[in-house]
């Protein structure tokens, strides 16, 4: 049977640790109000600017941007997005379980697979593994920027117009609320005309021309790298309104969790503590006995 001292250090011990998730709680709670507010603004833009883009690539004429170019699929980029902290619960876990079978169903297909990887988490994982990473960033979460979107982007760019892959996948954790994420795996380049607006469309069945102006090669140089930007930066975002959201929770139950085991622990130190005061009156009682 444990001695009262060390079920009263077990007790302080729990109630140290809930002191600390509760804190971390208000913290993540704090981060995810600012992160939930950027990715709501910044959501509607990229969205409608992923409309547009898929809208115009139907009208012209796809070989004239490397970035609209469809090719034979000989080599996949994968981008996952995962966290550089953890106590997030399965945050990080769903991430890179999802990114092991995409890339497995890629192989199974004979295609050459690379990673980039965003995050720690995902970064030591992956670095345990067989699978090529030929890019990682660290440490952009804590100060996320625009700039973190337009290197990344600009990376991803420049090595598939070098014809390093021919297509890009990108695995992370969409946004629903605090207490909801979903693992998305979204292709990126190539751009789908069909994403947006659906196989008729992209036949060509439907809609006019456009006029351009200056002309139509100087407006996809600078929108379609702008787009590549701008959506790096939405799944950023998703990705780190999607972390504090799954670390708030995580760390809701661990405090919860914690309070029972207090609770569990306290009983038993009260059951222990009075065995003993029974024990001992027993003994004083019968040691006045055998004194009479």
């Amino acid at each position: 049977m444990p001695s009262l001292q060390s079920l009263r250090r077990k007790i302080a011990a729990f109630k140290n640790t809930q002191k600390i998730t509760k804190a971390m709680k208000m913290v993540a709670a704090a981060k995810l109000k600012r992160s939930q507010d950027r990715i709501l603004a910044a959501r509607p833009y990229a969205l409608k600017m992923r409309g547009v883009l898929s809208n115009l690539s139907q009208r012209v004429n796809r070989s004239s941007h490397p970035l609209l170019q469809k090719r034979a699929s000989k080599t996949v980029e994968v981008l996952v997005i995962t966290s550089d902290r953890g106590l997030c619960g399965g945050f990080n876990g769903n991430i890179v379980r999802k990114s092991a079978e995409f890339v497995r169903e890629c192989e199974a297909r004979d295609l050459q697979v690379h990673l980039s990887i965003v995050g720690r988490k995902g970064r030591d994982y992956f670095r345990r593994r067989t699978w090529p990473i030929r890019q990682e960033w660290t440490g952009i979460f804590d100060k996320l920027t625009f700039e973190h979107a337009i290197d990344i982007g600009g990376d991803l760019t420049d090595h598939f117009v070098k014809n390093t892959f021919n297509e890009l996948y990108i695995v992370y954790n969409e946004f629903k609320s605090a207490i909801q994420q979903r693992v998305i795996v979204e292709k990126l380049f190539p751009v789908d005309p069909t994403a947006d607006f659906g196989a008729a469309q992209a036949d060509g069945t439907t809609g006019g021309s456009y006029f351009y102006e200056p002309d139509e090669g100087e407006l996809l140089n600078v929108f379609i790298p702008k787009h590549f930007q701008i959506q790096t930066f939405r799944i950023l975002l998703e990705s780190a309104a999607a972390e504090h959201g799954a670390r708030m929770a995580a760390m809701d139950g661990a405090t919860r969790n914690a309070g029972q085991l207090i609770k569990k622990v306290t009983l038993h130190y009260n059951k222990t503590r009075q065995t003993a005061i029974t024990k001992e009156l027993m003994d004083i009682v019968g040691g006045a006995e055998a004194l009479k």
